[in-house]
């Protein structure tokens, strides 16, 4: 069966051209998986395996108390090697067709209050390039709810400051205008008069937020970049770019927005995704109660 399981990591590599971390998350799976059939279930070769087999295997790491997400993920990683194995003829049948997948849980999203999002932003800035850089960017993502992905991938020709709104294209090339707050296109001013050039040195492109090498700045920038905001302001919640994100729908709500509206800024296309948030401010709500009336 490990020759089988090398084939598969090979094309999902090559041909598919999956993530590094997607292929090891495939491959601790399937060879977790692989001793099992071999030591337990006495089985060498892949056209020994049936639907039981895989069954068994999935209740084992359930009484071992894997998590609900760890268990949807070997199924899904069972059922795309034994489909593959079926295609590629390595074996004569598919075992684990018709195997459900359990559905996960839905997380409510993690979100700062707005005391800690003032916070955040409260943090002194210093006159140098990469501070005012470091505001715009922040003052942006929050008064947009854009995706981290959606940030970085911002023009000049983007911003529209005179009429307060930002062109953004997200998810499936598709295009949406979110509104700028006031704060956002004052501090995008100040970057783009002070700062912007200056980083640039001798790059020519439209990218808006650049690093200092005067490059499109990376996922992995702006993220070292929060982090030390975060720790700046004391914030002592895990925080990514995506808090953010959360924190905007959340509190867009919170003060009365209409829903539709939120999920034109998001660019949700399913309105179920944008509800989630609706959730976070009832749990909110009950924090608040619990906390502050006298007889909770």
């Amino acid at each position: 069966m490990g020759k089988e399981i090398t084939e598969f990591l090979h094309y999902i590599q090559v041909e598919r051209g999956l993530a590094r971390n997607t292929i090891q998350s495939y491959e601790r799976d399937l060879k977790q998986y692989e001793l099992y059939v071999k030591n337990v279930e006495n089985k060498a070769n892949i056209k020994e395996i049936d639907r039981q087999t895989i069954v068994q295997y999935l209740y084992i790491l359930k009484e071992q108390g894997r998590a609900e997400t760890t268990i949807a993920r070997t199924i899904a990683s069972i059922r795309a090697f034994h489909q593959f194995a079926l295609r590629e003829k390595l074996a004569d049948q598919d075992p684990s067709v018709h195997l459900n997948i359990p559905k996960r849980a839905k997380r409510l999203p993690k979100v700062l209050s707005m005391q800690e999002v003032e916070a955040l932003l409260a943090v002194p800035i210093d006159s140098d390039p990469f501070s005012i850089r470091n505001r715009a960017m922040l003052e942006t993502l929050y008064a947009t709810g854009m995706r981290v992905s959606e940030l970085i991938n911002l023009t000049v020709t983007d911003t529209h400051l005179t009429m307060g709104f930002v062109r953004c294209i997200g998810k499936g090339n598709k295009e949406r205008i979110i509104p700028l707050g006031g704060e956002a296109t004052k501090a995008l001013q100040r970057y783009l008069e002070n700062s912007r050039l200056g980083l640039m040195k001798k790059n020519r492109h439209d990218v808006l937020f650049v690093n200092h090498h005067g490059k499109p700045l990376s996922r992995q920038g702006f993220w070292k970049i929060l982090k030390q905001l975060a720790e700046k302001a004391n914030i002592k919640k895990p925080l990514t770019p995506h808090t953010l994100r959360h924190s905007f729908a959340t509190h867009l709500l919170e003060n009365g927005a209409d829903l539709r509206a939120v999920q034109e800024m998001l660019g949700h296309v399913d309105i179920s995704t944008t509800q989630i948030y609706t959730h976070v401010t009832k749990a909110r709500m009950k924090d608040v109660y619990a906390q502050h009336h006298p007889r909770a």
